[in-house]
């Protein structure tokens, strides 16, 4: 790479920086080209991306970001998995990890708060953000479909005794 190149990909990774919520780092050495690809591809099903850029670019670019604090941690063959869901990129890594021992997970950052192996595998246990709305939403109908069966039990009740008696008054 030339110089113009290499300040290219540290104002891209800077920018991808502050769109993104989540940030995990691992390192990938052993895996083959067709396990990096599956672990791409996974990592675009939840809306997440893996990226592999040199360690020293990658520094340069963390600097002034909330994820200034994953330098400690680019060392060696390193990867990153960002996203916008909080969750999603540790999700997809710890799922991954667990079929593919090579994928040794170092750490991450959410939002700025560093997090360690434990955290990043206490994170990637939380429901996804879809998930959690799915859940609101759900919790939100059940009130209004249980407020409508009470409201509608007394005219029932009521329609059924109307009934009773109108069959007793015809077998008297």
């Amino acid at each position: 790479m030339n110089r113009e190149q290499k300040q290219e990909l540290v104002s891209e990774l800077h920018g991808l920086f502050g769109e993104v919520s989540t940030v995990v780092v691992a390192h990938y050495s052993g895996l083959t080209v067709a396990d990096l690809e599956s672990l791409r591809k996974q990592m675009r099903a939840v809306g997440a991306s893996f990226r592999v850029t040199k360690n020293r670019l990658t520094r340069i670019a963390l600097e002034g970001t909330k994820f200034d604090g994953l330098s400690s941690l680019l060392t060696g063959p390193t990867g990153m998995a960002v996203s916008a869901d909080p969750v999603a990129a540790a999700k997809a890594m710890v799922e991954f990890a667990k079929t593919n021992p090579k994928l040794i997970i170092l750490g991450g950052v959410m939002d700025g708060n560093a997090l360690d192996v434990d955290g990043v595998k206490a994170l990637a246990s939380l429901p996804s953000l879809d998930e959690l709305r799915a859940k609101l939403v759900g919790m939100l109908q059940t009130p209004a479909t249980r407020v409508a069966t009470v409201l509608s039990q007394p005219g029932a009740g009521v329609a059924r005794v109307l009934s009773a008696y109108a069959t007793k008054g015809e077998a008297a």
